[in-house]
């Protein structure tokens, strides 16, 4: 007998989680998942389109975006759902409603919510009140899916990942702490290289070697970049001033100057590292326009898989 039913072939059953706030809050068997059906459906696209059929996401964003917005928006298509985009840059929530009647009222309309804010305590309150699914598409504290969109792409390129080194240089800030959460689940070694008084959150650093601990990874902070490129086998970096931080370009320009991604400093990786960014991306302050734009760099293969996983991620947790 002939199985005509299209979502056959992809594991839709639950994560040991029913909201992806922070990476840290899955396990390694759950991020798994996420990858194997992100590759299904990257490679399944026409198959697939039933998934999520009927359902309805609500998207609250916070903060301007092109990747996080148009993945999940097209993502949500692609599975025969659809998206509903509300803007809260001028308004933002809890200040016209509270979050808990936000969360109350989009239960009883959506099936899941997406949601791109500057406090991580918004989310949490979200996803405390709202009997549907919560995603975090960026926090001031973390980035889960630019972090799962980053492993996946390095599982497209290297295979196994337990035993690498992945450098980062550059801002402690959202994308660092869920890079550290996500190595240290998966077994990769993660090398944090910032100026003194820009390393990542301590708590984030000591929960993601307390996982180390029983996954292998090894979690080091440093503040050399020559040291931290030394044999790695990707180098990631991100913008020096965050959302929300446009005052201090200025300043964090001249401080972080020495922090820049060049030829140079890709040469002490080992020859065939790769070169990561989250994007939007400035050439010639975080990272030269040589290295963005030169072979090693993948940033538009991880920005395409931004779209896969949280295809993946909707699946996963959207009922």
């Amino acid at each position: 007998m002939t199985n005509n039913d299209p979502t056959s072939a992809l594991d839709l059953s639950p994560l040991s989680v029913g909201d992806l706030l922070c990476t840290s809050q899955l396990t390694t068997d759950d991020i798994h998942r996420i990858f194997a059906t992100a590759r299904a459906v990257k490679h399944g696209r026409e198959v697939h389109t039933q998934v999520l059929r009927h359902k309805r996401l609500a998207m609250i964003f916070e903060k301007d975006s092109l990747r996080t917005r148009f993945t999940f928006d097209i993502g949500m298509q692609d599975l025969g759902g659809t998206a509903v985009f509300m803007d809260h840059r001028d308004a933002r929530l809890g200040s016209r409603e509270s979050v808990k009647d936000v969360a109350k009222n989009l239960e009883r309309w959506v099936h899941g919510i997406v949601a791109r804010t500057f406090k991580h305590k918004t989310l949490d309150e979200l996803a405390t009140h709202a009997d549907i699914p919560v995603i975090n598409g960026l926090s001031d504290m973390v980035h889960p899916c630019q972090a799962l969109a980053d492993f996946f792409t390095l599982t497209e390129k290297w295979g196994e990942l337990r035993g690498r080194t992945l450098t980062y240089v550059g801002d402690g800030n959202n994308t660092c702490h869920s890079l550290i959460h996500t190595a240290a689940k998966l077994g990769v070694h993660i090398r944090v290289c910032s100026p003194e008084g820009y390393e990542p959150n301590s708590r984030v650093v000591n929960e993601a070697m307390r996982t180390g601990a029983t996954t292998g990874s090894e979690v080091t902070i440093l503040n050399d970049p020559d040291a931290a490129a030394e044999g790695a086998d990707a180098i990631y970096t991100d913008v020096w001033a965050s959302m929300g931080q446009e005052d201090e370009i200025e300043e964090r320009n001249g401080i972080f100057a020495a922090y820049q991604i060049d030829e140079d400093l890709m040469a002490r990786a080992k020859p065939d590292a790769m070169f990561m960014h989250c994007l939007p991306a400035h050439r010639g302050w975080e990272v030269t326009q040589e290295v963005l734009d030169g072979p090693q760099s993948v940033v538009y293969d991880i920005a395409e898989n931004r779209l896969h996983v949280q295809k993946a991620v909707m699946a996963l947790l959207i009922r």
